[in-house]
């Protein structure tokens, strides 16, 4: 059994090198000998042999006949390390949505799964495009049949984008402040949001407590903004993305907030 110790011991060991993390990357599906890691990833035969050897006094690799293997430690070492580095990226990729942001809403989860992310843009207002965070978000809108949000403040354009989705047949599932249900739901055709609710296509799901996140899964792609540590609404920037990842990313943290704010 490894101790503690030897655990941060063997982390230390393969995080301090680039090289030796290259290795195991190409070694993890695909074993090989020294000259064909040579090939695979441009480093010198210096530098790949002396890590080799390395790799394999520490246990992590085994050779095998001509070819090294990577050992299943290793491989557990490694994955961790990636998912920690790609997490560390994502976070150094889109700073400006984290950075001075309130993030209570975000769960264990979803802040362990920041790689489902990887793949997203971020979308940012400019002097001459000041609309273009919720331009975009409403264009997801416009296109989408089915769509989960978590609305934290009303839109005047949220009622008809609503009624448009429901008219073609659509379902919408929101999670809104209480305050804010009447005057979303009112303009809505009075049949049409009356049958809507009767055959569950329109759910909405109202909370006293406040939310501070923006959220929305429109069909095949997501959407999610945050709000200052001051608790306004950052207008500026979103991040989307029609990743599988990020949307099952994104529907996951909805249900955590339904389970979390509704009684």
């Amino acid at each position: 059994m490894y101790s503690h110790n030897e655990i941060n011991s063997d982390i230390r060991f393969l995080a301090k090198s680039e090289i030796r993390l290259k290795i195991l990357s190409e070694l993890y599906d695909c074993p090989d000998n020294v000259r064909g890691l040579v090939k695979r990833t441009a480093i010198t035969y210096s530098s790949v042999s002396s890590n080799v050897n390395k790799l394999e006094e520490n246990n992590f690799i085994r050779k095998v006949r001509n070819k090294y293997y990577i050992n299943p430690m290793a491989k557990i070492y490694f994955k961790t390390l990636m998912e920690f580095k790609n997490s560390v990226d994502i976070i150094n990729d889109f700073n400006s949505i984290w950075y001075k942001h309130n993030l209570n809403q975000l769960s264990i989860d979803s802040m362990r799964n920041l790689t489902a992310l990887k793949d997203c843009e971020l979308i940012e207002t400019t002097p001459l495009d000041i609309y273009k965070t919720h331009n975009t978000i409403k264009e997801q809108l416009i296109e989408s049949k089915n769509v989960k949000a978590i609305f934290p403040y009303l839109h005047p354009e949220y009622p008809e984008l609503i009624e448009k989705i429901l008219v073609k047949g659509g379902s919408i599932e929101l999670i809104v402040p209480k305050s804010i249900v009447q005057a979303l739901i009112t303009p809505i055709n009075e049949n049409l949001k009356n049958e809507s609710i009767r055959n569950g296509k329109l759910q909405i799901h109202s909370v006293k407590s406040d939310l501070y996140l923006y959220l929305t899964i429109c069909d095949d792609k997501m959407s999610l903004g945050l709000f200052k540590n001051d608790d306004s609404f950052d207008q500026n920037r979103i991040l989307i993305s029609d990743d599988n990842k990020s949307c099952k990313w994104a529907e996951e943290l909805f249900e955590h907030v339904k389970h979390r704010v509704i009684k």
